[in-house]
């Protein structure tokens, strides 16, 4: 099987990539990337085909698509500090991206088609944990082309059999994410503060929670499910139900650290929910075979991945 990833040399595409290429099914790997975020393999491989191309620009993803089985549609511009300041390019890479992606998929006969989504679609609506069926009420411009990312991802299932899922994906962390830009996760953040001996930045009181999830399960699912052409009529929650705080994170952190860490507190920020926790029944009935990592064991990988880079 040949395999597309857009976005393939951002955090989640480069660890996606070094996962397919364990797998025995997988013979080639494609990666379409603007290098904005990500970066160009440091070693060519042999089964590994880097275009540069604009998602924006129909034809340099058509010639991408051009040949492969399998779509994987991690590209996009994230943040939602940064479509807030920038709402336009935003949508222009996120919407229409999506719409050259799937289109492209389409004309040149792509066998399934798996896109990532967020769980900022959720927004204001407070239940918890998040099920696929809640209402989605987005508090952000990202969160809205997320949304429609899986509407128009839905659309091509329901309109030309094409087989797709969505995943929404929570707050991924792990190795090889990068810390050095403005809209870094939060994770990054705090470890890039370390190595630097400067105190973190938590913005509002530290008791927003998140569903982190490790690096490592969701490559595993995203592999699972191209590998197996498995299709959803819904957006599944890529996340295991976890629920840690932010100030729980540092207190892990403290665990692993060998000096006292300082934490500033700022004020919150404008479009961030406060809680966020999914439920994983759908993941785990469509990929049951997909196992989250423990948190402490992940943290700790990516904090000694920090600290020795």
């Amino acid at each position: 099987m040949d395999i597309l990833i857009t976005g393939g040399c951002g955090f989640i595409g480069t660890n996606l990539v070094n996962h397919l290429l364990t797998q025995p099914e997988v013979e080639r790997v494609r990666t379409l990337d603007d290098y904005v975020t990500g970066r160009r393999r440091e070693v060519p491989h042999a089964r590994v085909e880097e275009i540069e191309g604009d998602l924006r620009n129909y034809d340099d993803v058509l010639r991408a698509t051009e040949g492969v089985d399998a779509v994987v549609h991690l590209g996009a511009l994230p943040s939602v500090p940064r479509s807030i300041k920038d709402p336009f390019s935003t949508n222009a890479v996120n919407v229409d991206g999506t719409l050259h992606v799937l289109e492209a998929a389409r004309v040149t006969g792509v066998q399934h088609v798996s896109v990532a989504s967020s769980s900022s679609v959720y927004g204001a609506n407070p239940a918890l944990p998040k099920t696929e069926s809640l209402a989605t009420l987005p508090l952000s411009p990202y969160a809205v082309t997320k949304l429609a990312t899986e509407a128009y991802t839905n659309a091509y299932s329901t309109s030309y059999g094409l087989n797709t899922i969505a995943f929404r994906f929570f707050n991924v962390f792990g190795p090889l994410q990068r810390a050095d830009h403005v809209y870094a996760a939060v994770i990054p953040k705090f470890l890039l503060a370390l190595k630097n001996n400067e105190p973190l930045t938590v913005f509002g009181d530290g008791e927003q929670s998140r569903d982190f999830t490790s690096i490592h399960a969701v490559t595993d699912a995203i592999t699972k499910a191209a590998l197996r052409t498995v299709t959803c009529g819904t957006p599944v929650n890529l996340a295991f139900g976890t629920r840690t705080s932010l100030n729980g994170v540092i207190a892990l952190l403290q665990e692993l650290h060998n000096r006292p860490i300082k934490v500033e507190y700022v004020e919150p920020r404008q479009g961030d929910v406060k809680h966020s926790q999914a439920s994983s029944e759908l993941l785990s009935s469509l990929l049951p075979d997909v196992v989250q990592p423990d948190f402490v064991h992940a943290l700790k990988e990516v904090y000694d991945w920090y600290m020795g880079s």
